[in-house]
């Protein structure tokens, strides 16, 4: 059994996570991490400050940490002094504290960091990656939507979708929303919507002249980005240490 400790446990995220884990066969939930103490599942959520205790005490193979930025840091910085393989499905973070998780890991631990760990969402980026090379000449525009509460914008997810368009296509200006006389160059437009309890919306448009050839992904569900962090938990015990992605999980080619 690979033992699990879920950061984030009384979040949305963590609920699900916790409650796929509970009902797997082969992950054990030993325990929670979140800002106030509670349960979850039958299994202790320790208040933050205790959380070195907590893995002290329960030994996990894993943590798995879908926080904010500044939490994930410190998080990640404490599985790794642990020897706490990690999955990372936390956005927003700072180039400085990009900086920061890589050189805690380095050497100490493996972890899998990722801004999306759907796995459809990782095959939807290796098509962007073909069409990106073949589509270079097409005026192009990436929407992402998420629900009300997400914080950072645009999302991890469409972050990844331009950097992966800046590999394959080329550099372009980003313009962020458009507004008054603005006339089309060779940027990309990027486009966020924010409301409801919409789970996770990423479409991108190249467009030219008579034609529009559209790759989009849509999560109905959280329980998607779960299965893949479920699916990256079980990978990455036992690995090398370093950084990995979702692309080595699932063995895809650059």
């Amino acid at each position: 059994m690979i033992k699990v400790v879920v950061c984030g446990a009384s979040g949305r995220m963590g609920q699900t996570i916790g409650r796929m884990v509970n009902e797997s066969s082969d992950l054990e939930l030993v325990g929670g991490i979140n800002l106030k103490p509670g349960s979850f599942f039958g299994i202790d959520i320790a208040e933050s400050k205790n959380a070195e205790s907590l893995l002290q005490s329960t030994r996990p193979d894993v943590l798995i940490d879908f926080t904010i930025a500044h939490a994930a840091v410190g998080n990640v910085k404490m599985a790794a002094r642990n020897r706490v393989a990690l999955v990372v499905g936390t956005t927003g973070f700072t180039n400085e504290q990009k900086a920061e998780m890589q050189k805690a890991i380095q050497g100490n631990v493996p972890a899998v960091i990722s801004s999306n760990f759907s796995m459809g969402v990782n095959i939807f980026w290796q098509l962007l990656r073909d069409a990106g090379k073949l589509l270079k000449d097409y005026d192009i525009e990436v929407i992402e939507a998420h629900h009300r509460n997400k914080k950072d914008a645009p999302s991890g997810t469409a972050k990844t979708i331009l950097q992966i368009l800046d590999e394959e296509a080329g550099s372009r200006k980003k313009i962020y929303g458009r507004e008054g006389m603005t006339e089309r160059g060779n940027e990309i437009g990027v486009h966020v919507i924010r409301g409801g309890d919409i789970v996770g919306d990423h479409k991108v448009m190249f467009s030219k002249n008579f034609e529009t050839i559209e790759i989009s992904h849509r999560a109905y569900d959280r329980s998607v980005f779960a299965t893949g962090a479920l699916h990256a938990a079980r990978w990455v015990v036992g690995k090398k240490p370093g950084i990995y992605g979702m692309s080595d999980v699932l063995n895809l080619g650059k």
